[in-house]
């Protein structure tokens, strides 16, 4: 009869557990990684730029002297570096979780037990032994060695650690990241400045000009050749002209600035070579296959472990919902009176024994952790797909903007070159009174504005070369592979 019993506890008890493990059904979901063959289908894969470092990438001795500083000691990347370090103590947290725990402690305390319990009883009958009628305090003193051990029979503890590792690699996925547009960064704010130097000498040159065909208006006007409206409208544009001078100068002082930020120092003036910038010919950049952009870019390459550990967070999840195995044990000395703790065999205490736990009833906090985990990997997945799209994207908007730039700085400079001939044209025929005042001032404000708009435009296209570069996932990496016709 009791095995019987017995037989029908352990089935309930199984029973129980069994109904415990069920699980909630969840969707997950696979990323899509398919991409075009290439960009273009006029242009056949060649080499990758994304492979050659920075240092090589950029020929200005200047510029690779800044980014130097700033991969040192910008502030974002040191923060992240501070994130790495956390993530990879993370990593010792959750191996330790899987190691037998090890402790040694001590304690003591006395207590009097009332006269009406059991040990109160017991008490009261040796104390009348000894002469005494009530129970007194009693010591407990004890130290020895405490450890304990949760036997990862699930995987739970060893995905947690995978999971970790993962998360580390994606931080130091996203510092590369992060290294990567800082060098662009810097470089759009050096080739900016550049920029900003040739049209303060641009506007200068203008003044200069201009300010020569004031003269030449004041000089007519005493023959009577002009009057006193074509000589004002000749001094506003100097001045309009030299007021736009301190502009100029606010924008250069700002930008040193921004890249002083960037590279995490006070403002001071930055050093560059400001020559030759309209004579400066692009890079080629070789763009290779799209599939390659899941190597180089190391912001997929970060996505991709998020998405990793995603997946196994659901497996850390899962195991909640299965019994827990754990292993007790002590082995230390144990007496009511310290001149006894050390009485060895009679003061020596052991212990040993497991436990097995499993959820039974209210299961909805491991529940919703579960389904917290399906739902975090399908965004991450999600994530995935987001940044392999944006990647291809920035790669064919920088090809289509290189090439469409080429062409919009060939016309502006046939422009450019069509109004700084028409400038002597108009003074010649102003001088001989076969021209107004004001074809003048247009035409030197045409050819102005349209030198200004040739030099914004070879700052875009060295701009545009910089982001094709950045958007391959170059600019991060320490070694270089050579990448053959580099420049035009």
């Amino acid at each position: 009869m009791k095995s019987k019993q017995l037989q029908w506890m352990v089935a309930g008890a199984v029973s129980l557990m069994l109904q415990s493990c069920a699980i909630p059904l969840i969707t997950s979901k696979q990323a899509e990684t398919t991409l075009p063959a290439t960009y273009q289908e006029t242009v056949q894969p060649a080499a990758n730029s994304a492979s050659v470092n920075w240092k090589d990438f950029f020929d200005d001795p200047h510029l690779v002297a800044l980014m130097d500083v700033a991969v040192a000691n910008n502030k974002e990347i040191n923060i992240m570096a501070q994130r790495i370090s956390v993530a990879q103590n993370e990593i010792q947290a959750r191996k330790g979780e899987y190691l037998p725990f090890v402790g040694i402690g001590a304690s003591a305390d006395k207590e009097k037990v009332g006269k009406y319990t059991r040990n109160g009883a017991v008490e009261e009958n040796l104390d009348i032994k000894d002469g005494r009628s009530n129970p007194r305090f009693l010591g407990n003193y004890q130290f020895g060695l405490v450890a304990s051990w949760e036997l990862d029979v699930w995987k739970k503890l060893r995905n947690a650690t995978k999971v970790a590792v993962m998360e580390y690699m994606a931080t130091i996925e996203g510092k590369n990241f992060l290294v990567t547009n800082l060098v662009a960064e810097v470089a759009h704010a050096y080739y900016e400045l550049i920029a900003l130097d040739n049209e303060l000498q641009t506007l200068d040159q203008n003044i200069a000009i201009q300010q020569n065909a004031l003269s030449v208006v004041k000089e007519l006007q005493q023959y009577a050749r002009a009057n006193s409206l074509a000589v004002k409208r000749f001094d506003a544009e100097v001045k309009k002209n030299q007021s736009r001078q301190y502009v100029l100068k606010q924008q250069i002082v700002e930008t040193e600035n921004r890249i002083n930020y960037l590279l995490g120092r006070t403002p001071q003036t930055i050093a560059r070579n400001s020559d030759n910038f309209m004579s400066m010919q692009p890079k080629i950049v070789q763009t290779g296959i799209p599939s390659e952009l899941l190597a180089n870019r190391p912001d997929i390459r970060q996505a991709e472990l998020e998405l990793s550990a995603a997946k196994l967070n659901i497996d850390v999840a899962k195991a909640n919902f299965y019994p827990s195995f754990a292993i007790r044990g002590g082995l230390g000395f144990q007496a009511f009176d310290p001149k006894y703790l050390l009485n060895i065999p009679a003061s020596v205490m052991a212990s040993f024994g497991g436990e097995l736990v499993a959820p039974l009833i209210n299961r909805n906090a491991i529940e919703a952790q579960y389904k917290s985990a399906n739902a975090m990997q399908i965004e991450a997945a999600f994530d995935y797909e987001k940044t392999i799209i944006n990647a291809y994207m920035e790669v064919a908007n920088q090809i289509s903007n290189i090439d469409n730039l080429d062409k919009s700085y060939q016309l502006k400079n046939n422009q450019v070159e069509q109004l700084t001939q028409s400038i002597d044209v108009a003074n010649q025929l102003f001088k001989a009174a076969r021209a107004d005042y004001m074809e003048v001032l247009l035409t030197q404000r045409d050819a102005l504005d349209a030198k200004m708009e040739l030099i914004e435009t070879k700052q875009q296209q060295i701009s545009a070369v910089v982001n094709l570069y950045r958007s391959l996932g170059g600019g991060w990496k320490e070694d270089s592979t050579p990448v053959t016709d580099q420049k035009k």
